[in-house]
């Protein structure tokens, strides 16, 4: 019904437009009878318009959300492509637009990073490969999770789930009903609990580059006594069942 409601919007709005755009008493612009410029051109917005409707017919009631086949996906930017496929669920959008802007971040600040170590150490010193190492397991772990929110949200039925929250639920029995509302509240937690964990990663990157920038010095010993760097390990470590 909601893909029904947009198209309808659809065909307002370029009626609406079509109105604005050929009635002489706005624009003045005259089909028949008028110069032959003002027939090229509402000709050419009534071919326009055809095209729109006809895409969003075809987009609104026939394109289909792509099956996603996570064996395929090898690289990062992979797994990017493929959650951005998913931004048309609806009770997951703002999760994965979110999840989406987290990357970007995710880049920003490690670019940011990694240029503040060029500027203390010389790559070749235990120091900047300690850093390096680091940032590069929790990126390794950012990216699972976004591996792990296209496990959940590759899976997630939405008219299913539309079907146990809707108005008519009149249907299933209270039991049946519970169990489903928890089934797809568990897909729901899951995705939020791996944006929130991308989060901390990008909270502790923050944190590193200011730990760094504040000292003048830093012994190679007292890198694992520094606060993030401690946060991040903890993180991997608690997260090391994975599989990446």
């Amino acid at each position: 019904m909601s893909k029904i409601w947009k198209l309808i919007a659809l065909l307002f709005g370029v009626t609406l437009a079509n109105v604005i755009l050929l009635s002489p008493g706005f624009l003045g612009v005259r089909i028949a009878g008028g110069s032959a410029l003002e027939t090229s051109f509402g000709v050419t917005v009534l071919f326009v318009s055809l095209i729109v409707i006809l895409y969003g017919i075809y987009g609104f009631l026939f394109k289909k959300i792509p099956t996603v086949q996570l064996k395929e996906l090898k690289t990062n930017e992979d797994y990017v492509r493929a959650l951005q496929s998913y931004q048309n669920i609806k009770v997951l959008r703002e999760d994965i637009v979110f999840a989406l802007a987290q990357e970007l971040r995710l880049k920003k600040k490690k670019g940011g990073l990694l240029s503040l170590l060029d500027e203390r150490f010389d790559k070749t010193e235990l120091s900047y490969q300690k850093f390096a190492n680091v940032v590069a397991e929790v990126e390794k772990l950012f990216y699972l999770n976004i591996r792990n929110i296209l496990n959940k949200v590759s899976t997630f039925d939405e008219t299913e789930y539309e079907s146990v929250t809707g108005k008519n639920t009149s249907r299933f029995s209270k039991e049946i009903l519970q169990e489903k509302k928890e089934l797809y509240n568990e897909y729901l937690s899951f995705v939020k609990n791996a944006v929130n964990i991308n989060e901390e990663i990008l909270l502790y990157i923050d944190k590193l580059v200011l730990e760094i920038s504040k000292l003048n010095s830093i012994d190679i010993d007292d890198i694992d006594n520094m606060a993030a760097m401690q946060e991040m390990d903890a993180l991997i470590k608690q997260t090391k069942h994975y599989k990446y």
